[in-house]
C-alpha cells in the first residue's frame, strides 16, 4: 500500500469511528512546503470541528491517538504532531522509502502507472489546424500539450483514441484555393492580381508549381476547379503530419467538417434545435438561444448558428461535432483550444446539453499564448517577408525533446515565455540540459561499475539484493523520498490533466541526485555492499526519469 493510500484509508475509518459518512467528507492529504513539518499533512480535524462540535487541536490528538492503535502502523509512520489551528503531520519511516525504492526497481517502466481507467476509452483532439499552410510556433504548444495529456490518459489506464478535426468546408479552405490558382496562372501571367486576403507564404508557390508541372497551362480558365483546393490541402496536411512525426504524435483519427454535412448530422442537429425551441428565425439567419441555455445568463447572448447566406457559423459544426464524439461511447473527452476559444466552447457545451447530452464527459483545456524570447526582449517569429516562422524551423533551431519540453513546463492558464537562447545553450541553466546532464551522469557511474564490478548489470547485481539499509545518509532519504513521489505525481497531473506537473517534479528530482552525487562516492572497491546499494539507488532514478520524459513528457 502507498502511504497517501494508507494515511487516507485510516482517515476514513477515524471518521466511520465518529459515526460519520467519508463519502460526505473531503479528505486532504498534502506535503507540506517546510521540510520541518513532516512528509504529509491533513486538515481533517478542522474540516470535522463543525460537525463534531469540537476543537480542530481535540480532534487532531483523537486522530494521533487512532493511528498509534493501527496494526503495523509503524511501518509507515514514525510519528506525528500537531501543529497550528488543528494541522496533524505526519513523518514517514525510512524503511517505506527503502522498500518504495525497491518497488521502482521491481515494476521498472510501470512504477506509477495509475490503471484506474482500465478497459476504459478516451478520445483527445488537438492540433486541429485547418491544412491552410505548415503549422507556425504559435501551435506548438497546443502541439506539445496534446502529446502529454494523451500519454497521461493512457498511463491512467485508458484507451486512447488521439483525434485531429478540421474545416474543409469553410471561408478558409476557399481562401487557399484562390491563393493556389493566383500564383499557378502567375507562372504564364505575371501581373495576375494576387487576393489580398490570399496566403502568401512560398508554399503555396510550391503548390501551385506542382500544378504547372503536371497540367501544364491547361487549368488557367478554371479557377473554381476543385484541384487547387485539393492540391492545397494535401501539401499543407503533408507538411503538418511530418511536424507531428518530428514530436512523435500519431493521430488515430482525421475527422473533417465536410463528413458532417455529407452524413446530415449537421441537418439533424439543426432540426433538432428547433424542436425543442431552442432556436429561431430573424433578419435571414438561425439564432440558438444562448441567453437560455448559459447559466450565466447576465452575460450570455443568443448566437446566429446559421447565416442569413445559409451558411452555419462554426458553432453548428462543432456541435454536431461533439455530438457524434459522444455517441461513440467514449467516457472521456478531451478539446485542447487556445486562449481565443475562452468562451466559444462554453456556447457550444450549452447547445449540447440543451439537447440532452451528458456534457460532464468533455473536458476542455484552455491554454494561454506563447511570446517567444531572444535575450530578454520579444521577437517576432520571422525569418523573411512573407514567410512565416514555422514549427518546423524551431525544431531546427532548438530540437525536439527541447521544444516539447519548454512547450509543457508552464501551467496551461499562464502565458509562456519561450526564451529561444536559453533553450539552445548547453549549460545547467538550461532545465532540459540539467534534467539530461542528470541521466547522462548516471548512465556513466553504471557503465563505470559493470567494468569494476563484473557481477553488476546495469546497477543491480545479477544475484545480489541491494542492501538498502546502508543507505542513511541525509542525501541518500532525501533522493529515495522524492523518487517514491512519482505515483502521486503522476496522479496530481492526470486528475487536472496537467503535465507541467512531471516537469517541476523531475526538476526536483534531478536536483535531488545531483547533491547525492556530489555529497557521497557510488563506487568503491573496498564497500561493494555500500556501491550495489548506491549504485541501484542510480538505477532506480534512471528508471524514472526514462519513464517519464519518454511515455509522459
Amino acid at each position: 500500500m502507498d502511504i497517501k493510500t494508507h494515511i487516507r484509508s485510516n482517515l476514513r475509518e477515524f471518521a466511520i469511528s465518529k459515526g460519520l459518512n467519508p463519502e460526505e467528507i473531503k479528505i486532504i492529504i498534502e506535503l507540506p512546503k517546510d521540510e520541518g513539518h513532516g512528509d504529509y499533512s491533513t486538515n481533517l480535524a478542522m474540516i470535522l470541528s463543525k460537525q463534531l462540535k469540537s476543537n480542530p487541536k481535540i480532534i487532531a490528538g483523537e486522530i494521533k491517538e487512532y493511528f498509534n492503535t493501527i496494526p503495523g502502523a509503524a511501518e509507515y509512520i514514525s510519528k506525528s504532531d500537531i501543529a497550528g489551528p488543528g494541522f496533524l503531520n505526519f513523518w514517514v519511516c525510512d524503511e517505506y522509502f527503502k522498500k518504495e525504492t525497491e518497488s521502482i526497481l521491481d515494476k521498472a517502466n510501470e512504477y506509477g502507472k495509475l490503471n484506474i481507467n482500465e478497459g476504459k476509452t478516451a478520445n483527445i483532439e488537438w492540433v486541429s489546424a485547418n491544412p491552410t499552410g505548415p503549422l507556425h510556433t504559435g501551435h506548438g504548444r497546443q502541439v506539445s500539450l496534446g502529446k502529454a495529456v494523451a500519454n497521461l490518459l493512457e498511463w491512467s489506464g485508458f484507451k486512447v483514441t488521439r483525434e485531429y478535426y478540421y474545416n474543409d468546408a469553410g471561408m478558409q479552405m476557399d481562401t487557399l484555393a484562390k491563393s493556389v490558382y493566383a500564383r499557378y496562372r502567375q507562372f504564364f501571367e505575371p501581373a495576375y492580381p494576387f487576393p489580398e486576403d490570399g496566403y502568401v507564404g512560398d508554399y503555396i508557390k510550391n503548390i501551385a508549381d506542382v500544378l504547372k508541372n503536371e497540367y501544364g497551362d491547361k487549368l488557367i480558365k478554371e479557377e473554381n476547379n476543385p484541384v487547387f483546393k485539393t492540391a492545397g490541402e494535401n501539401y499543407c496536411f503533408k507538411s503538418i503530419k511530418h511536424t507531428l512525426d518530428r514530436f512523435g504524435i500519431h493521430h488515430d483519427e482525421f475527422y473533417n467538417e465536410t463528413s458532417l454535412y455529407d452524413s446530415g448530422k449537421i441537418q439533424e442537429t439543426l432540426d433538432e434545435f428547433k424542436r425543442k425551441g431552442l432556436s429561431y428565425e430573424k433578419e435571414g439567419a438561425v439564432w440558438l438561444k444562448t441567453s437560455e441555455l448559459i447559466k450565466n445568463k447576465k452575460e450570455a447572448e443568443d448566437k446566429v448558428i446559421v447565416k442569413s447566406s445559409g451558411e452555419p457559423t462554426y458553432r453548428l459544426p462543432d456541435m454536431a461535432y461533439h455530438i457524434d464524439k459522444i455517441k461513440r461511447g467514449y467516457e472521456s473527452i478531451v478539446d485542447i483550444f487556445g486562449a481565443d476559444h475562452g468562451d466559444t466552447y462554453r456556447e457550444v457545451l450549452a447547445g449540447i446539453e440543451g439537447l440532452g447530452y451528458d456534457t460532464s464527459k468533455i473536458k476542455v483545456i484552455i491554454h494561454q499564448m506563447v511570446t517567444f524570447v531572444k535575450e530578454g526582449k520579444p521577437v517576432k517569429m520571422s525569418k523573411r517577408s512573407d514567410t512565416v516562422y514555422s514549427l518546423d524551423d524551431l525544431l531546427d533551431d532548438v530540437g525536439e525533446d527541447v521544444a516539447q519540453f519548454f512547450f509543457v513546463m508552464r501551467s496551461v492558464n499562464t502565458h509562456l515565455d519561450f526564451d529561444i537562447e536559453l533553450a539552445k545553450e548547453q549549460s545547467e541553466k538550461n532545465p532540459v540540459f540539467y534534467l539530461q546532464y542528470a541521466h547522462a551522469r548516471i548512465c556513466g557511474i553504471l557503465r563505470n561499475a559493470n567494468e569494476i564490478f563484473p557481477l553488476i548489470e546495469g546497477g543491480r547485481g545479477r544475484n545480489i539484493k541491494p542492501d538498502f539499509s546502508l543507505l542513511n545518509q541525509p542525501e541518500e532519504m532525501a533522493l529515495m523520498k522524492a523518487l517514491s513521489l512519482f505515483p502521486d505525481t503522476v496522479e496530481g497531473a492526470y486528475s487536472t490533466l496537467e503535465p507541467h506537473k512531471i516537469i517541476t517534479y523531475l526538476n526536483e528530482l534531478a536536483e535531488n541526485y545531483h547533491k547525492f552525487y556530489h555529497n557521497h562516492r557510488v563506487i568503491n572497491r573496498d564497500e561493494k555492499e555500500l556501491s550495489y546499494a548506491r549504485l541501484s539507488l542510480c538505477e532506480a532514478s534512471r528508471g524514472c526519469k526514462n519513464v517519464l520524459i519518454i511515455k509522459t513528457v
